[in-house]
């Protein structure tokens, strides 16, 4: 199974932008696992602002343009950095992959992004991807690292994508407010109810939250990628997710109906 896995601000760092070593350790340990099983896994990163913010120590996420991509690049360096000691610990390649909107807009960059794709995952290469935040403006800006994973899970022909988030998946309301939500297990379509309730800001250093989640699983299902929504905490939930037991929220794609 090809298996796109997205992971977010709010699981790889704390709230001080410092490196969340626990979580960190335990996701690379459970993909280097699924890949050690036969799975091809690609893993596409938040996270670059955030931990170079924690880097240079600045109070919270910047407003203009030039600090946060200052803050990127600071912090993609230790991004990278700290996903190729912990998957090499476990005898697994990671390439960076950054990218901008027009690698998608753009037929010939497409299609340059997706044979480095296929050629690296052919290699038994882990890649990284990321937004290129140091260069992105909103011209070109992609936006969020959802509808990224998305695209990037339907330009490599994933089986599947999930999406680690802070939260195990869509409640039928917001569980931070009533405790009585509950937790929807299956999504057969985005309907203007599902998009009523995933109204709501991400957290303070990303930029996401169940809006952008739900915009993602709309373009992954229309391309036939089933996505999961799934808690970041606890990445041992991919090996129920990938083996299709029941995690989180599902959204199943039209290839199942």
């Amino acid at each position: 199974m090809r298996v796109v896995v997205k992971v977010g601000t709010s699981t790889l760092a704390y709230p001080t932008g410092c490196l969340n070593i626990r979580h960190v350790e335990l996701l690379v340990k459970t993909l280097s696992d699924l890949k050690n099983a036969g799975n091809e896994i690609v893993l596409v990163s938040s996270g670059a602002i955030g931990m170079g913010i924690g880097r240079l120590s600045l109070d919270g996420r910047p407003q203009d343009m030039p600090t946060k991509q200052a803050a990127a690049s600071v912090g993609q360096c230790e991004l990278m950095y700290t996903y190729d000691k912990l998957f090499g610990e476990y005898n697994h390649t990671v390439a960076q992959i950054l990218l901008t909107g027009s690698d998608f807009s753009h037929d010939d960059r497409r299609e340059n992004f997706q044979n480095t794709m296929f050629r690296l995952i052919e290699l038994g290469v882990i890649p990284v991807v990321n937004e290129n935040d140091t260069i992105a403006t909103e011209e070109i800006s992609v936006g969020d690292n959802d509808t990224l994973a998305a695209m990037t899970a339907c330009s490599v022909k994933a089986d599947l994508l999930v999406l680690l988030s802070d939260i195990d998946g869509l409640y039928t309301e917001d569980p931070h407010k009533n405790p009585q939500a509950k937790l929807i297990p299956l999504v057969m379509e985005i309907t203007p109810k599902i998009e009523e309730l995933a109204q709501g800001a991400g957290s303070g250093l990303g930029t996401g939250g169940m809006a952008t989640k739900i915009h993602a699983a709309q373009i992954a299902m229309e391309q036939g990628v089933d996505m999961v929504i799934a808690n970041g905490a606890k990445p041992r939930v991919l090996y129920d997710i990938v083996q299709g037991r029941q995690a989180g929220t599902r959204f199943q794609s039209r290839r199942d109906c």
